[in-house]
């Protein structure tokens, strides 16, 4: 562990872990916490209340098909809906730059306002800081989900062998949008954020009976951190078809410029998910009624446990690792 922090630290890979692991498992764990899944299931009333929090500091605040509010509602309440479970109270608070246009943040509330009524839920508490200017960078978001759960026992502990895993669309939207315009780069079609409430696709998962096995929302550290993370708690191997991974046109592009890889980039609107073989063509037929590019990319094995592989069109194989750096820092 580095003596200083550094801002791979955030990243959603592995030095984000070792930072969590090392230090605020170290004197927070408890049984609860040490679950590692998106919100918390507590105890109360008979282990059908979830509960997450979130910040978000992205920059630019305002990016295509989105904002650091719709991020921040969006954020929160997917990651109850991972859990299974249904949006229902919120707290924001909010850290202000003196200074700021009180036109953009009636703007970014608007935002949250919208995302709410999209899940059903409502902000019930919250907190407003002003500081000096150049103390943050215009505007910090924190906000605190609780929902209930509708099916239970959904965790990254679960997978076994043959289970099949699925994207619920094309990967990497959100962090080729955010760095394309923090960095004024102009393309010729108009790439924009993934960033959406995934409460309603789980519900229709669930309406249909589809048995969720786990459930995770791509975001910091992308498509890999989910499924090492998953190939690590359940003490499996995940086999992933590379040519199977949806990427769009203007992702792929991005990547090739800047040398990123597209499962490595953040998502704000697209999840992975493992279920049974059996549910497979139900779930991605739910699906697909969201976004035609759902798809199953892998299965599990116990080829090297622990270990995500990818298999290549070619016939070769390697391991994907956990990101490492920071490649894309303040994306939400």
């Amino acid at each position: 562990m580095n003596k200083t922090i550094t801002i791979a630290h955030g990243n959603g890979g592995e030095e984000n872990n070792e930072l969590i692991t090392s230090i605020f498992y170290k004197h927070f764990k408890n049984d609860i916490l040490s679950k590692s899944e998106d919100a918390a299931v507590l105890g109360v009333p008979h282990d059908s209340i979830v509960m997450t929090t979130d910040s978000f500091t992205v920059s630019p605040l305002f990016f295509p098909g989105g904002d650091i509010g719709k991020l921040a509602v969006c954020g929160t309440c997917n990651d109850i809906a991972m859990m299974g479970a249904q949006p229902k109270y919120l707290t924001c608070s909010v850290i202000i730059e003196e200074g700021f246009s009180t036109r953009e943040l009636e703007k970014i509330v608007r935002s949250m306002k919208k995302e709410l009524e999209l899940n059903n839920a409502m902000i019930v508490s919250g907190d407003t800081k002003v500081v000096p200017k150049g103390s943050v960078d215009k505007l910090f978001i924190n906000t605190t989900g609780i929902g209930e759960i509708m099916q239970p026992g959904i965790s990254a502990h679960n997978l076994k062998e043959g289970m099949r895993v699925i994207v619920s669309r094309d990967i990497g939207r959100h962090g080729a949008a955010i760095f394309a315009a923090r960095e004024g780069i102009t393309l010729e079609s108009s790439l924009e954020t993934d960033c959406a409430s995934l409460y309603p696709q789980v519900k229709a998962l669930i309406d249909v009976g589809v048995k969720i096995v786990a459930m995770r929302d791509a975001t910091r550290g992308g498509v890999a951190a989910v499924l090492n993370e998953w190939a690590k708690t359940s003490e499996v191997c995940i086999e992933i078809e590379e040519e199977k991974i949806p990427v769009s046109e203007e992702v792929r592009g991005i990547c090739e410029m800047l040398g990123f890889e597209a499962v490595n980039l953040a998502n704000e609107g697209t999840f992975v998910l493992a279920i049974l073989p059996e549910d497979e063509h139900k779930a991605i037929e739910v699906l697909q009624q969201f976004n035609t590019d759902a798809t199953a990319i892998g299965t599990v094995t116990h080829q090297h446990d622990g270990k995500v592989i990818l298999n290549s069109s070619w016939g070769t194989k390697r391991f994907l690792d956990l990101p490492t750096g920071e490649l894309l820092p303040r994306i939400c």
